[in-house]
Protein backbone atom coordinates (compact mmCIF):
# COMPACT_ATOMS: atom_id res chain seq x y z
CA UNK A 1 0.00 0.00 0.00
CA UNK A 2 1.37 3.35 -1.39
CA UNK A 3 1.29 6.07 1.66
CA UNK A 4 1.81 9.85 1.24
CA UNK A 5 2.91 11.95 3.68
CA UNK A 6 2.76 15.92 2.51
CA UNK A 7 5.69 15.95 -0.47
CA UNK A 8 7.03 12.25 0.62
CA UNK A 9 5.54 8.85 -0.65
CA UNK A 10 6.54 5.99 1.45
CA UNK A 11 5.93 2.18 0.06
CA UNK A 12 6.86 -1.39 1.66
CA UNK A 13 8.83 -3.39 -0.60
CA UNK A 14 8.44 -7.54 -0.36
CA UNK A 15 11.95 -8.17 -1.59
CA UNK A 16 14.89 -9.02 0.36
CA UNK A 17 17.31 -6.35 0.34
CA UNK A 18 21.07 -6.81 1.75
CA UNK A 19 23.92 -4.14 2.08
CA UNK A 20 27.10 -4.89 2.49
CA UNK A 21 30.15 -2.93 3.85
CA UNK A 22 33.65 -4.10 4.21
CA UNK A 23 33.08 -6.96 2.87
CA UNK A 24 30.27 -8.12 5.90
CA UNK A 25 26.21 -7.57 5.24
CA UNK A 26 25.14 -4.85 7.71
CA UNK A 27 21.92 -5.37 7.38
CA UNK A 28 19.54 -7.91 5.95
CA UNK A 29 15.76 -7.31 5.95
CA UNK A 30 12.28 -8.71 4.11
CA UNK A 31 10.74 -5.26 5.37
CA UNK A 32 12.38 -2.27 3.92
CA UNK A 33 10.59 1.13 3.18
CA UNK A 34 10.56 2.74 -0.07
CA UNK A 35 10.74 6.39 0.07
CA UNK A 36 10.50 8.97 -2.46
CA UNK A 37 12.36 11.93 -0.85
CA UNK A 38 12.11 13.49 -4.56
CA UNK A 39 10.37 12.54 -7.07
CA UNK A 40 12.46 10.42 -9.73
CA UNK A 41 13.23 7.46 -7.61
CA UNK A 42 12.78 5.98 -3.90
CA UNK A 43 15.18 5.12 -0.85
CA UNK A 44 15.46 2.67 1.26
CA UNK A 45 14.58 2.72 4.80
CA UNK A 46 15.69 -0.26 6.56
CA UNK A 47 14.37 -1.39 9.84
CA UNK A 48 17.03 -0.75 12.77
CA UNK A 49 16.21 -4.57 14.19
CA UNK A 50 17.42 -6.13 10.69
CA UNK A 51 20.59 -4.15 10.98
CA UNK A 52 23.76 -5.91 12.57
CA UNK A 53 24.83 -5.37 15.72
CA UNK A 54 27.23 -3.21 16.96
CA UNK A 55 27.31 -1.12 13.18
CA UNK A 56 25.51 1.74 14.11
CA UNK A 57 27.30 4.22 16.37
CA UNK A 58 25.29 7.86 17.44
CA UNK A 59 27.90 10.71 15.70
CA UNK A 60 25.51 13.81 16.61
CA UNK A 61 22.79 15.83 14.94
CA UNK A 62 22.34 15.15 11.32
CA UNK A 63 20.36 17.61 8.51
CA UNK A 64 16.58 18.94 9.15
CA UNK A 65 14.01 17.74 6.68
CA UNK A 66 11.21 19.78 5.48
CA UNK A 67 9.09 16.76 5.46
CA UNK A 68 10.72 14.27 7.23
CA UNK A 69 12.08 16.54 10.29
CA UNK A 70 15.38 16.72 12.32
CA UNK A 71 17.95 13.46 11.56
CA UNK A 72 20.42 12.10 13.85
CA UNK A 73 23.74 11.24 12.25
CA UNK A 74 25.07 7.48 12.66
CA UNK A 75 28.24 5.73 11.54
CA UNK A 76 28.02 2.44 10.21
CA UNK A 77 31.52 0.57 11.05
CA UNK A 78 32.17 -2.75 9.46
CA UNK A 79 35.20 -4.77 8.20
CA UNK A 80 37.34 -1.41 9.17
CA UNK A 81 35.46 1.02 6.19
CA UNK A 82 32.91 3.51 7.46
CA UNK A 83 29.91 5.14 6.29
CA UNK A 84 27.61 7.45 7.44
CA UNK A 85 23.59 6.85 7.83
CA UNK A 86 20.44 8.70 9.27
CA UNK A 87 18.03 7.93 11.27
CA UNK A 88 14.28 10.20 11.95
CA UNK A 89 13.56 8.66 15.46
CA UNK A 90 10.90 11.92 15.73
CA UNK A 91 9.68 11.97 12.75
CA UNK A 92 6.41 13.44 11.75
CA UNK A 93 6.35 10.43 8.98
CA UNK A 94 5.66 7.69 11.57
CA UNK A 95 6.21 4.89 9.50
CA UNK A 96 10.09 5.55 8.85
CA UNK A 97 11.20 6.43 12.89
CA UNK A 98 12.61 3.05 13.71
CA UNK A 99 14.29 3.21 10.49
CA UNK A 100 17.54 3.85 9.25
CA UNK A 101 18.65 5.30 5.81
CA UNK A 102 22.47 4.36 4.74
CA UNK A 103 23.84 6.74 2.24
CA UNK A 104 23.78 4.69 -0.95
CA UNK A 105 27.21 5.73 -2.52
CA UNK A 106 29.15 5.32 0.73
CA UNK A 107 28.13 1.29 0.86
CA UNK A 108 29.94 -1.16 -0.87
CA UNK A 109 27.05 -3.18 -2.57
CA UNK A 110 23.45 -3.26 -2.37
CA UNK A 111 21.48 -6.40 -3.38
CA UNK A 112 17.49 -6.60 -3.98
CA UNK A 113 17.22 -10.84 -3.50
CA UNK A 114 20.31 -12.50 -4.95
CA UNK A 115 20.87 -9.72 -7.50
CA UNK A 116 22.82 -6.78 -7.84
CA UNK A 117 21.55 -3.28 -8.35
CA UNK A 118 23.84 -0.17 -9.24
CA UNK A 119 23.40 3.49 -8.73
CA UNK A 120 20.25 3.87 -6.91
CA UNK A 121 17.08 1.36 -6.21
CA UNK A 122 14.75 0.68 -8.96
CA UNK A 123 11.36 2.36 -9.11
CA UNK A 124 9.47 -0.05 -9.29
CA UNK A 125 6.95 2.36 -11.27
CA UNK A 126 9.96 2.91 -13.74
CA UNK A 127 9.02 0.44 -16.82
CA UNK A 128 12.03 -0.36 -19.85
CA UNK A 129 10.56 -2.01 -23.07
CA UNK A 130 12.92 -1.91 -26.30
CA UNK A 131 11.18 -3.20 -29.06
CA UNK A 132 12.83 -2.98 -32.96
CA UNK A 133 11.37 -0.94 -35.44
CA UNK A 134 11.78 -0.51 -38.77
CA UNK A 135 11.55 3.75 -38.43
CA UNK A 136 13.43 5.15 -40.65
CA UNK A 137 15.44 7.13 -38.34
CA UNK A 138 17.87 10.29 -39.25
CA UNK A 139 19.90 12.41 -36.97
CA UNK A 140 21.12 15.65 -37.54
CA UNK A 141 23.93 17.46 -35.95
CA UNK A 142 24.98 21.52 -36.92
CA UNK A 143 23.22 20.22 -39.66
CA UNK A 144 25.11 17.14 -41.11
CA UNK A 145 23.99 13.74 -41.22
CA UNK A 146 25.36 11.90 -38.67
CA UNK A 147 23.28 8.68 -38.22
CA UNK A 148 20.81 7.03 -40.81
CA UNK A 149 19.00 4.04 -40.21
CA UNK A 150 16.11 1.32 -40.71
CA UNK A 151 17.29 -1.19 -38.11
CA UNK A 152 17.01 0.58 -35.01
CA UNK A 153 15.95 -0.11 -31.68
CA UNK A 154 13.40 2.24 -29.68
CA UNK A 155 14.21 2.28 -25.66
CA UNK A 156 10.97 3.45 -24.12
CA UNK A 157 11.53 4.37 -20.34
CA UNK A 158 8.96 5.76 -18.27
CA UNK A 159 8.89 9.71 -17.59
CA UNK A 160 11.55 10.07 -20.20
CA UNK A 161 11.69 10.62 -24.72
CA UNK A 162 11.77 7.19 -26.59
CA UNK A 163 15.09 6.68 -27.20
CA UNK A 164 16.25 5.89 -30.76
CA UNK A 165 19.40 3.16 -30.64
CA UNK A 166 20.88 2.71 -33.98
CA UNK A 167 23.48 0.21 -35.39
CA UNK A 168 27.29 1.67 -35.28
CA UNK A 169 27.44 0.76 -38.76
CA UNK A 170 24.26 3.78 -39.81
CA UNK A 171 26.40 6.03 -37.86
CA UNK A 172 29.14 8.16 -38.86
CA UNK A 173 31.99 7.81 -36.63
CA UNK A 174 34.48 9.95 -39.01
CA UNK A 175 32.19 12.50 -37.01
CA UNK A 176 32.48 11.16 -33.57
CA UNK A 177 35.20 11.42 -30.61
CA UNK A 178 35.17 9.48 -27.71
CA UNK A 179 35.50 11.16 -24.50
CA UNK A 180 36.09 10.47 -20.97
CA UNK A 181 32.38 10.33 -19.82
CA UNK A 182 30.73 7.04 -18.07
CA UNK A 183 27.06 7.22 -16.42
CA UNK A 184 25.21 4.71 -14.54
CA UNK A 185 21.95 3.59 -14.95
CA UNK A 186 20.17 0.92 -12.89
CA UNK A 187 18.23 -0.38 -15.17
CA UNK A 188 20.84 0.05 -18.12
CA UNK A 189 23.95 -0.44 -16.92
CA UNK A 190 27.40 1.39 -17.74
CA UNK A 191 27.26 4.06 -20.82
CA UNK A 192 30.25 5.62 -22.48
CA UNK A 193 30.03 8.59 -24.61
CA UNK A 194 30.73 10.41 -27.80
CA UNK A 195 31.09 14.05 -29.06
CA UNK A 196 29.26 14.36 -31.95
CA UNK A 197 30.11 17.26 -35.04
CA UNK A 198 31.43 19.63 -32.32
CA UNK A 199 29.08 19.26 -29.14
CA UNK A 200 30.42 17.15 -26.45
CA UNK A 201 28.48 14.00 -24.87
CA UNK A 202 25.99 14.09 -27.39
CA UNK A 203 25.90 10.17 -27.94
CA UNK A 204 26.22 7.21 -26.17
CA UNK A 205 26.36 3.34 -25.99
CA UNK A 206 26.20 0.16 -23.38
CA UNK A 207 28.77 -2.04 -24.24
CA UNK A 208 27.07 -4.41 -22.19
CA UNK A 209 23.38 -3.41 -20.61
CA UNK A 210 21.75 -5.06 -17.51
CA UNK A 211 19.55 -8.04 -18.44
CA UNK A 212 16.47 -6.08 -18.80
CA UNK A 213 18.14 -3.84 -21.16
CA UNK A 214 20.36 -6.18 -23.22
CA UNK A 215 18.81 -6.01 -26.56
CA UNK A 216 20.58 -2.19 -26.93
CA UNK A 217 24.00 -3.79 -26.14
CA UNK A 218 26.73 -1.71 -28.94
CA UNK A 219 23.80 -0.02 -30.37
CA UNK A 220 23.98 4.13 -30.34
CA UNK A 221 21.57 6.29 -29.00
CA UNK A 222 21.78 10.42 -29.73
CA UNK A 223 20.39 13.60 -27.07
CA UNK A 224 16.92 14.03 -28.50
CA UNK A 225 17.42 17.20 -26.20
CA UNK A 226 20.15 18.68 -28.31
CA UNK A 227 20.08 17.20 -31.72
CA UNK A 228 17.81 16.97 -34.32
CA UNK A 229 16.20 13.76 -35.15
CA UNK A 230 13.74 13.05 -37.80
CA UNK A 231 11.11 9.85 -38.02
CA UNK A 232 10.18 8.94 -41.42
CA UNK A 233 11.13 11.84 -42.55
CA UNK A 234 9.52 14.30 -39.62
CA UNK A 235 11.48 16.73 -37.47
CA UNK A 236 10.92 15.65 -33.95
CA UNK A 237 10.28 18.75 -31.61
CA UNK A 238 13.03 18.55 -28.94
CA UNK A 239 11.58 17.36 -25.69
CA UNK A 240 12.41 19.52 -22.03
CA UNK A 241 14.14 16.92 -19.69
CA UNK A 242 16.40 17.14 -17.02
CA UNK A 243 19.03 16.41 -19.79
CA UNK A 244 18.09 19.17 -21.66
CA UNK A 245 21.31 21.47 -20.25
Amino acid sequence: MTTTRGRVRLEPTAKRLRVYLGGHVVADTTSALMVWEAPYYPTYYIPIKDVAPGVLKEAGPGPHSPSRGDATLYTVTSGGKEAPALVYADSPIEEIREHVRFEWDAMDSWFEEDEEVFVHPRDPYTRVDVLPSSRHIRVEVNGETVADSRNGRILFETGLPARYYLPKTDVRFDLLEATDTVTHCPYKGSAEYWSVNGGKDLAWSYRTPLPESQKIAGLVAFYNEKVDIYVDGELERRPKTKFSQ
